[in-house]
């Protein structure tokens, strides 16, 4: 009896899904470091789904652009809900993630292509512009209330904004061709699902579906297709009173344990599988690996803040609630933790070059982990109370 009560108390904290989440990260190293590596990598490369409609992709793409649709929609509803009716209300709270995030995407460019102009490396530029967003928000949900949910909703909308960017970068620089049918397509259901809200429809159903075909077209559209997540929750009903619970409210609540302690465990097994290799050291003192860590760890700190603070010094926005610069240093480094975006667009950047692959993909694990510590210490030793209820109002 007491063990249930136990795991129901650690299901339901804060840090029980960043710590999952961690746990996974290891196992999946482990596992691409030993003897079941190429039967792990087999098994994700496996294409499963049906050819009907080409819907036949390899587990990973249906982990990484299908499954993470789900979670980039439950941060959309957190976002949206906070927009509406609490820390994110006011334009002063809602531009400076967006201005963070500009910085956050600009200054790390800015630093990989001045070390890279002119060399092999060069296309790489838009590598360290990434956050991922699932690993940051795990890293600074270990911290429980000792950060107020001001810093947290922060960080989401700043990765939000960044991962927005980013899918922006990739589509304009990075993709072969778009398939502008599938893109209006997308853009009609797009207007459908706003034209619901606009018409009170409240039956979640009639947003679901629609945000299934939103989805598909999305993906043929040569868009990543996680975009979709983030319409499709902004275009859910919710409201202001804390009587009546919303479809957006209802939505959230359901999603929170599948995202939690299913899908983001899954995301982090399927994409920490990194052998490492002798190739993958030396590259790290070359001006890709230097560009890479230097662009993910000081250019979002510096980027982040700097945007942030000429924001609040031309008083376009304000200092998230409860919150202090020492905690946005924090949010700065933890925005470093470009892995799995990152990864993405180095893929993209180096096609049919396996080595430099590899040298990126290690300058990032090491980046985002220096940002994931440091950012994880600034934040620790430099909250010194715990916030409560009382403190968030």
């Amino acid at each position: 009896m007491n063990l249930t009560k136990y795991f129901k108390k650690f299901f339901s904290s804060n840090q029980a899904s960043g710590i999952i989440l961690i746990f996974c990260v290891a196992v999946s190293l482990l596992i691409a470091n030993s003897s079941a590596a190429e039967s792990f990598q087999a098994f994700l490369d496996k294409e499963t789904g049906t050819d009907i409609f080409h819907l036949q992709y390899p587990v990973s793409i249906w982990i990484n652009d299908g499954l993470m649709a789900v979670f980039f929609l439950l941060v959309g509803l957190e976002i949206k809900r906070e927009m509406i009716e609490g820390e994110l209300s006011s334009f002063k709270n809602a531009s400076l993630p967006i201005f963070a995030a500009m910085g956050g995407m600009l200054v790390p460019a800015i630093i990989y292509a001045s070390l890279n102009y002119g060399t092999t490396y060069s296309n790489g530029w838009g590598i360290p512009m990434a956050t991922d967003i699932a690993f940051s928000l795990a890293i600074i949900s270990l911290l429980g209330n000792k950060i107020p949910n001001s810093i947290k909703i922060f960080l989401a909308a700043l990765a939000i904004v960044d991962d927005l960017g980013a899918i922006l970068v990739i589509a304009i620089f990075y993709t072969d061709q778009i398939h502008w049918i599938y893109l209006l397509l997308s853009l009609g259901v797009t207007a459908l699902l706003f034209l619901l809200n606009f018409l009170k429809v409240t039956k979640i159903i009639f947003y679901l579906i629609p945000g299934l075909f939103l989805w598909y077209f999305l993906h043929h559209s040569g868009i990543h297709a996680t975009i979709a997540g983030v319409l499709l929750a902004f275009s859910i009903p919710t409201n202001v009173s804390d009587v009546e619970i919303s479809p957006l409210e209802k939505l959230e609540h359901s999603l929170h344990f599948p995202v939690s302690f299913l899908i983001m465990p899954i995301f982090a097994l399927a994409n920490t599988n990194i052998t490492f290799t002798n190739e993958m050291i030396s590259g790290v003192t070359s001006t890709l690996g230097i560009g890479i860590i230097l662009g993910l760890v000081a250019g979002k700190l510096l980027g982040i803040n700097l945007f942030s603070l000429l924001a609040i010094k031309f008083k376009l926005s304000s200092l998230p609630h409860n919150s202090s610069w020492k905690q946005m240093i924090g949010v700065g480094l933890l925005a470093g933790i470009g892995f799995t975006m990152s990864i993405f667009i180095a893929l993209l950047s180096f096609k049919n070059e396996i080595e430099i692959q590899n040298e990126a993909k290690f300058a990032i694990l090491i980046a985002s982990f220096i940002a994931a510590i440091s950012g994880y210490l600034v934040l620790n030793l430099g909250s010194h109370r715990k916030f409560t209820e009382a403190d968030e109002n």
